[in-house]
């Protein structure tokens, strides 16, 4: 891993991304052959973040790809209060049991690794390695190529619908912008990782019952409204890098 970062970082994040894109990919048939949803694919995510979080800290990277505190008083950041409407994303409508007790525990376990291995190859690796020639490039490529990656829900065999895979992408793609911009101008990238584990670990209760088409439609106008709006205030309010 070490050689191949030294000679090519943008190399290196895509290989991460392509190699965790496989695994989630492999998962999902192993999940069905043991019976138990997810459990295949949260022993895969914590061997992910194991490894992941093991080669940027023997390599002295923590601090270069966020995973240490910003120096930026929390006020500044409206003390990440659209961050706690945005968790609770998934509530919105209800909650439900939607898995069994050890499928609820495998799944919260994968999801919360998730939330990790993606802010790091995507907001870290991806974004970081990009950023050298040009910043604003490094923002849209990493937060559109995030989005773009869910679309691997839709023929995975995860089971998810293309309506509801399109505007699991929309949102994405909106919350890829949004956590780039945390990143890059408040340092840290543990907001991003903690409110990315909190909206896919509360996704497992839920209640998509009687979610319409318009329901969803609605849903993602709201979060693309509050991103937007809080991606104005940081980006008028927070110190430039």
């Amino acid at each position: 891993m070490k050689k191949l970062y030294e000679k090519s970082e943008l190399t290196f994040a895509l290989v991460c991304i392509v190699t965790y894109c496989i695994l989630q990919s492999l998962a999902n048939p192993l999940n069905e052959r043991i019976g138990i949803a997810y459990s295949a694919s949260a022993v895969l995510c914590i061997i992910q973040a194991v490894v992941i979080f093991r080669f940027v800290q023997s390599n002295r990277l923590l601090e270069r790809y966020g995973l240490c505190k910003t120096s930026i008083p929390s006020r500044q950041f409206l003390y990440y209060v659209p961050l706690l409407v945005l968790a609770t994303r998934n509530l919105w409508y209800g909650a439900a049991v939607n898995f069994s007790m050890a499928g609820t525990v495998c799944y919260i376990i994968c999801m919360l690794c998730v939330g990790f291995v993606e802010e790091v190859i995507f907001r870290g690796f991806l974004f970081k390695a990009i950023a050298k020639d040009n910043i604003r490039t490094a923002i849209i490529l990493s937060s559109i190529t995030f989005g773009l990656g869910h679309l691997l829900n839709f023929v995975n065999g995860s089971g998810m619908e293309l309506a509801a895979n399109l505007f699991q992408v929309v949102g994405a793609i909106a919350i890829g912008f949004l956590f780039v911009i945390l990143f890059y101008r408040g340092g840290s990238l543990l907001p991003c990782i903690i409110t990315h584990a909190a909206i896919n670990t509360i996704s497992a209760f839920a209640n998509e019952t009687g979610l319409t088409m318009e329901r969803r439609m609605v849903s993602s106008l709201i979060l693309i409204a509050i991103i937007v709006v809080y991606m104005v205030i940081l980006t008028k309010t927070l110190p430039k890098k």
